[in-house]
Formats: structure tokens, sequence, C-alpha cells
């Protein structure tokens, strides 16, 4: 039987040091539980527009449709802000979603014990939280034709549209309902019915199927901008929150923040099964390659050793390997260990980048 392969592209930023990291645990896998995964690297971003004249070659797109999951770190970065829109790092990204048809972001949004009182809202409104946005990622805003920035009669003009089909919005409500049956059987759909056509359909669609392929699960919608307050207010309210590409964009990073810092939100993209039975899948930290740091050790792994929590269980079905590094994680977390995004006014264990990943090898070590 073959090794599961997986395709690594550390990008740009801080993506290759919280990659590193990531390694570490691979290779932990193969020396103490005998599990070896296909590794190959490659480039997406801006690293692959120096290298290439393009964010994304085809030889790496092809490269991303043939494995079984892919790894990335982040891209961008000040260096690439006057490049042409077509060039940009982040259209190398935008590319593996589409082409990949990574139609389903898992992005959970969870607050470890030991970092409760790190949040900027008080400890009993975030302690034990555990919820999850699933965001459309394929189309929506960011997609939609026509899209550009016109002259019309002596001024500039920005277009962007909000399109949806009903296919589209109908296979994302049934990952969030799928994902729900497996978690707390609730969902809560977010959109703008109340201003947006697009939202209109939105929310009579994710009725529908509801009604007709999954009665058992509890249905809510919500106005998005209602959503982002009642998720400041009292967040442990929700579940499952399903939404659009534009917000779910949103959502999830207001929800990071929740959690104390936005190096712990691992996030999870995932398409139709492939020949294998394995969905197509792309997981990535929520974070961005934070260039200011870059190269400085001071980057918080977390998220992207949590994104490969994330492949192990919706990838490759380990699920006892998944909750082993969450595990060892929150084991880390709980011994005071902090890089330098999580060291609040408790205090605790300086380390630096890799230090922070010696130190869930260890955990996991310990686990055995």
């Amino acid at each position: 039987m073959a090794n599961p392969s997986i395709l690594i592209l550390a990008g740009d930023g801080i993506g290759p040091e919280v990659m590193a990291e990531v390694k570490k645990i691979i290779a932990w896998f193969k020396t103490k539980r005998a599990i070896t995964f296909d590794v190959s690297e490659g480039l997406v971003g801006g690293c692959s527009y120096d290298a290439h004249g393009t964010p994304l070659t085809d030889a790496t797109m092809a490269q991303a449709q043939a494995v079984d999951a892919v790894l990335l770190g982040a891209v961008g970065g000040p260096k690439y802000d006057k490049l042409d829109f077509s060039v940009k790092p982040e259209r190398g990204l935008l590319r593996l979603r589409k082409e990949m048809d990574l139609f389903s972001n898992l992005r959970p949004a969870q607050c470890f014990d030991a970092l409760a009182d790190f949040s900027s809202l008080k400890k009993d409104v975030v302690a034990g939280l555990d919820i999850v946005i699933v965001r459309e990622l394929t189309s929506g805003v960011y997609f939609g034709e026509p899209r550009g920035i016109f002259t019309e009669g002596n001024e500039r003009v920005g277009i962007n549209t909000q399109r949806y089909t009903e296919s589209e919005i109908a296979r994302v409500a049934r990952s969030a309902f799928e994902l729900a049956r497996k978690r707390n059987n609730k969902v809560c759909s977010m959109e703008k019915a109340n201003v947006m056509e697009s939202g209109i359909l939105w929310r009579d669609v994710v009725q529908e199927i509801h009604d007709k392929e999954y009665p058992d699960v509890e249905l809510s919608h919500m106005y998005a901008d209602a959503g982002a307050m009642q998720l400041c207010r009292w967040p442990k309210q929700f579940d499952v929150i399903v939404t659009d590409n534009l917000f779910g964009d949103l959502l999830s990073d207001m929800a990071a923040m929740l959690t104390g810092s936005l190096g712990m939100l691992p996030s999870a993209s995932l398409g139709l099964p492939m020949a294998n039975g394995r969905p197509k899948a792309l997981y990535e930290p929520v974070h961005g390659s934070a260039p200011d740091i870059a190269g400085q050790g001071k980057a918080n792994p977390i998220a992207c050793i949590l994104s490969f929590a994330m492949a192990l269980r919706y990838s490759f079905s380990m699920l006892d390997e998944a909750a082993r590094v969450e595990a060892a994680v929150e084991k880390v977390l709980a011994d005071g260990v902090r890089t330098a995004d999580l060291m609040g006014p408790a205090g605790g264990v300086p380390v630096s980048t890799s230090q922070m990943g010696d130190a869930i090898v260890a955990a996991l070590n310990a686990s055995i």
C-alpha cells in the first residue's frame, strides 16, 4: 500500500520557519510510530514569482492535484505590493483553491484552557470555546465576474461581483451539516438576506437542504453583521457556522482573535473525493506571512502544526494520531511554553519558533 503523499508549499515570510516545525512532527511519526509520508516540496507565492515569474507554476499545480494533501505556510509580503494584480502572491493561493475545487474551508476556533486569560475577552466568555466556521471558498465576490477597475466618464470604478449558484451553496451546506452531525448537531447559517439577493438565495438553499436531508440537525439563520456582534458577545452559543467566502474570511479572523492569537488557528480546505476516496485537500494556518518578524525566530508554529493534525484527521483518517498531536500542543501550552505572540501579563517560558517545535516533539515522546 502506497504511503500517504504530501506536497509542502512553505511560501513566504514566516512560512518556511513554521513549516520547518511541521517537518519535525512528520519525522517523529516515521521514527517513533512507523508512519511514513511521501513528502515533496514546491514554491508558491512571492518566492515562486521570484524564481519563475508566476506565483504558481503549472508544474506545481499539477503536483498539488496529484498528492493526497497539500500543506501550505503563507504567501505575500510588502516587496510584492506593486506587482500587477494577476501575479501577486495571493493569486497562487487562489488558483490552488479554485483549480482543486476546494469549496469547503473549515476554520476551527478553540480556546485552550492555558490561554483563556490571554484573550481580549473575559475568561468566562471564551474558556472552553470550540467552534468551527465553514467558509465557502471557491465562489462569491472573490471570483465573480465582472470584476476589475474601469473608467466611466472621468473617474475610475472598482467592480466586484457577488455570485452564487444553488449547487455551490448546497454543497457547502452539506459539508457543514455533515460536520455538525459529528459534533453537537447545530448549524448557524450567516448571510445578508436583508440587503443582498445572493443572501436570499443562500438562506433559501441552506433551509431546503436542511429540510430535505438533515432535519435532525438544529438550524438557525443570522445576518452576518449580527453574527459578528454575537461572536464577540457570547461565542459559545455557536457550534458550526456556515457562511459565504467574504463573510467567512472576516468572521473566521474575528473568531481567531477570540482565542488570543492568529498563531493558534489552523484550517482545512476540502474538495470532492479523489479516486482513492480521499478528498482533495489543502491545509494552512489562518495567519499570514508576517514579514515584520520573518527570520527572527518569533513566529508561532502551532497553527501550522495543528493544520497538519487536521490533515491526519480529514485526509488520512488517522484520528488517534491527530488527537495525539493536539494533546501534545495542549500539554506544552499548559506547561507555560510561549512564543512571543503568547507572552501576556501572566508570563510564561519564552521560546523561539524552533524551541516550540522541539517542545511539542518532546511532548509527543512523553505520550508514547
